[in-house]
């Protein structure tokens, strides 16, 4: 679901730059900034590089039990899903000559998902069956923070914007019992 999500944003992303640049090739790319090695990734030069920073349980939408019936006498008890916010990067990485143009790019990702900040089924219906609804949201961080993940990602700043993504939700739907359909006695007419 993660993936799901993470692809579906980059894409739609990506289709807006390259219809507002009247671009021929992919600007924005799902990638860690360095390799394993500390090598620059070099499929991200002068592209728009999406990563996942971090992975946070949401327990504000949380419910104790799903029941659902599975006929007149039966019903079935499922564990509750879990709800996650994505912490994803958005950073620009073109350097030398090419800097300004980053900052166009980057300027222009933050005003896409200003007007754009909610993806679900009806916006979007190349959108994952399994995911309902995705909202963005600038996450601020402190001179300090930012220091620390930059120092994590790569040691070096980029131009760049971190948004939180709320509601990817796992719903294994696996069913942990199954009972008898309680039902109320019917109230007696009679006095």
């Amino acid at each position: 679901m993660i993936d799901a999500a993470i692809s579906h944003i980059a894409t739609q992303l990506n289709q807006h730059l390259m219809r507002t640049y009247g671009l021929n090739e992919d600007v924005v790319v799902v990638s860690n900034i360095l390799e394993q090695d500390g090598a620059v990734a070099t499929h991200v030069n002068n592209k728009i590089v999406v990563s996942l920073v971090n992975i946070e349980k949401d327990s504000v939408p949380y419910r104790q039990q799903n029941a659902s019936s599975v006929g007149a006498a039966r019903s079935v008890v499922t564990n509750p899903p879990i709800y996650f916010n994505l912490y994803l990067m958005f950073a620009s990485y073109f350097s030398g000559n090419n800097y300004q143009e980053g900052l166009k790019f980057i300027s222009n990702t933050i005003s896409y998902f200003q007007s754009q900040a909610v993806f679900d089924q009806q916006n979007s219906p190349g959108m994952n069956k399994n995911i309902n609804k995705l909202i963005l949201d600038v996450e601020n961080l402190s001179m300090n923070d930012l220091s620390n993940l930059w120092g994590i990602l790569s040691g070096k700043y980029l131009p760049s914007v971190l948004y939180k993504v709320r509601m990817v939700t796992y719903d294994a739907s696996t069913v942990k019992k199954q009972a008898p359909r309680l039902s109320r006695p019917e109230p007696s007419l009679s006095h």
